[in-house]
């Protein structure tokens, strides 16, 4: 069973200064929970509809206590969307028409690389998630994500290509896997990728929104609305939960996914966590587990765009995984990563997602596989933040949809 989480209500007088450029904040200690009110103040799209559990949704507010500054490196960006480290220290991130970019810790920006395939660069479609190989200092390979356009309509598509030594290009590019099947719309791919420890791809898919495809995210022999993990050939990995279940796809990890948008590795459990976009309200953070149903679209927290009841608006029901955490309204979250760095020692393990609608970054405090405290940072800076990573130095680096790149870290 699990206990209720106190509320202690205090008021806390923050001092916070800002400009175009930098951000910093100190306030009250951030404890084990937090101690604060909640961080949502505004109504709920669904006030009917309860949590099933105590910290489910509105957990008590916590304040970074270190000063920290959130500065931004480069506002000539396009669309940017994905962003990981190099193991010098520079970053490498995907800008939405279609384009790699490598920056430095300092803002400097290359040229775009050529060599990639074409993307379906039209509503959330373009050059999606990207990572590197573990090994890539040896063998300089690139995976990423893209919208693909095909005869039929278009799809989330993963690729991979060597980066050469002069940075310029990338060569051999190949894609490896398509999640069937394609679709004549522009919403809904997923995105994220990542490398699990055991050296297979992770990659997220969304159900394309629309009504007639959302059934699929409940179809095992369907790639939209899943979380897939392949090897880097783009074969199904070993010890994949429907490797032997007829009818069922044997790339796919988990389902009942609308469109996820951000995947992250604990760092200490090595557990599999995701956020996903809600339909208006029930934006969800899961922990993910192999083989595991997520619900969509039998049950959300959410509302249509419209206003009307999603399907039976149901929120619970038996063999569905419930979200660990969600937000009613909307913050619309999008890449995450957990924190490993030593800059913030009181950031270590918390988990920081980039929130699109909510122009802020999510700061979740975990315990025990719950959430516990909620921050908002860079919120007076009003920007979509699209995607976030830890750079080598320990550092947070975000990248937000006007074309900003910024590093967070101690002031």
């Amino acid at each position: 069973m699990i206990k209720p989480i106190s509320i202690l209500t205090i008021a806390a007088a923050i001092a916070v200064s800002t400009s175009t450029t930098t951000f910093a904040q100190s306030g009250t200690a951030a404890r084990a929970g937090g101690s604060l009110p909640p961080v949502e103040t505004k109504e709920p799209n669904s006030p009917e509809n309860r949590p099933a559990f105590a910290g489910q949704t509105r957990v008590p507010g916590v304040k970074t206590t270190t000063s920290y500054e959130g500065k931004v490196l480069t506002e000539s960006l396009k669309s940017p969307w994905g962003i990981t480290s190099l193991p010098d220290g520079r970053l490498i991130l995907t800008e939405k028409a279609g384009h790699l970019r490598i920056v430095t810790p300092e803002g400097k920006l290359s040229e775009p690389i050529t060599g990639l395939p074409a993307v379906h660069n039209a509503g959330q479609g373009g050059l999606l998630g990207i990572t590197l190989d573990p090994k890539f200092s040896q063998n300089r390979m690139v995976y990423w994500v893209f919208s693909e356009p095909l005869s039929d309509g278009n799809l989330t598509a993963v690729a991979k290509g060597k980066l050469s030594t002069d940075e310029k290009r990338i060569e051999g590019a190949t894609v490896i896997y398509r999640a069937t099947p394609a679709y004549k719309g522009n919403l809904h791919y997923g995105g994220r990728i990542l490398f699990d420890r055991q050296g297979n791809l992770v990659i997220s898919t969304g159900e394309r929104s629309d009504l007639s495809t959302r059934p699929q995210a409940q179809d095992l022999n369907s790639g939209l609305g899943k979380v897939i993990r392949i090897t880097t050939d783009g074969k199904p990995a070993a010890g994949n939960p429907f490797a032997n279940k007829q009818g069922a796809r044997p790339e796919l990890y988990s389902y009942g996914h609308r469109n996820v948008q951000g995947l992250a590795f604990h760092p200490v459990t090595g557990d599999l966590w995701e956020n996903e976009f809600g339909p208006r309200g029930g934006d969800e953070l899961n922990r993910i587990e192999a083989g595991k149903n997520y619900g969509w679209p039998t049950i959300t927290y959410g509302i249509e765009y419209s206003g009307k009841k999603v399907g039976e608006n149901i929120q619970e029901k038996a063999q569905l995984e419930q979200p660990v955490y969600y937000w009613d309204p909307s913050v619309s979250p999008s890449g995450m990563t957990f924190y490993s760095g030593n800059q913030i020692p009181e950031w270590k393990n918390n988990l920081f997602i980039g929130a699109l609608s909510g122009m802020h970054i999510v700061r979740l405090v975990l315990d025990n596989n719950r959430v516990v405290g909620e921050e908002r940072l860079l919120v007076e800076e009003m920007q979509r933040f699209r995607d976030i990573t830890q750079g080598k130095d320990g550092a947070l680096y975000a990248v937000t949809d006007q074309g900003r790149l910024y590093r967070i870290a101690k002031k």
